[in-house]
């Protein structure tokens, strides 16, 4: 199996060995939910994360990379899509710059990047937004906000909206527009990361945000993916 990354410069062609992996537990069997686990804000750590509780669908909201080479997405992509999990999703963050404008092709047909647009997965509607520096100095970002759809049950971005654990050293990150589109459309999840001193989980009134950055301030890797069944 190949993918590979096409942006203006060049094409890069990446060998992904697949071995098949069983998804199904006898816990799994005759569930009435989906379980997600989701996970944001690894930075190239990616290969430290041993143990990853049993999930149908993993979702990554961003920030895949350190540097935002090309070889760290690579490295990034070939282990999320080899990951056990009977779906994966993914967006990019602002560290990710090496994705911006690109496609990626090839990648297996369990396995969705998601930037501006959405999969329907058993039933339930997932919409990804990215954060690229280059579209929120362009007013692409603001855009791209405005375009999330109504019916959307599981949003990802990388950025938390205004107010939602998105507070470091008293300074709030987060998007004043993404909050109020989150307001409108009332997703039942909205998954996140960016800012890594606010893990953790907050229930809102109609939608459970979640900010699962497993880094610290300082890079360590020191936080566990969050485990919701919907």
């Amino acid at each position: 199996m190949y993918f590979f990354i096409i942006n203006e410069k060049k094409t890069i062609y990446v060998v992904i060995w697949h071995t098949l992996h069983v998804i199904l537990s006898h816990n799994f069997i005759n569930r009435k939910f989906m379980r997600i686990l989701h996970l944001s804000d690894t930075h190239n750590r990616h290969h430290q994360l041993v143990n990853m509780s049993e999930a149908d669908l993993i979702v990554h909201s961003g920030d895949i990379s350190f540097a935002g080479s090309e070889d760290e997405a690579i490295d990034f992509i070939r282990w999320f899509s080899a990951l056990p999990y009977k779906y994966k999703v993914f967006i990019a963050g602002n560290h990710d710059n090496c994705l911006h404008g690109a496609n990626i092709d090839g990648l297996p047909e369990n396995c969705f990047y998601l930037c501006d647009s959405s999969i329907m997965i058993d039933g339930l509607k997932f919409y990804g937004v990215p954060m690229f520096m280059e579209d929120a100095i362009s007013g692409n970002y603001d855009e791209s906000i405005q375009k999330i759809p109504d019916d959307t049950d599981i949003l990802i971005t990388h950025q938390p909206p205004y107010g939602v654990l998105d507070n470091s050293a008293n300074i709030h990150y987060g998007d004043h527009n993404l909050l109020q589109t989150v307001l409108d459309i009332r997703p039942r999840y909205h998954l996140f990361g960016h800012i890594h001193n606010v893990y953790g989980v907050e229930k809102g009134k109609n939608t459970i945000f979640s900010n699962a950055s497993l880094v610290d301030e300082q890079y360590r890797l020191l936080n566990k993916p969050f485990l919701f069944d919907i």
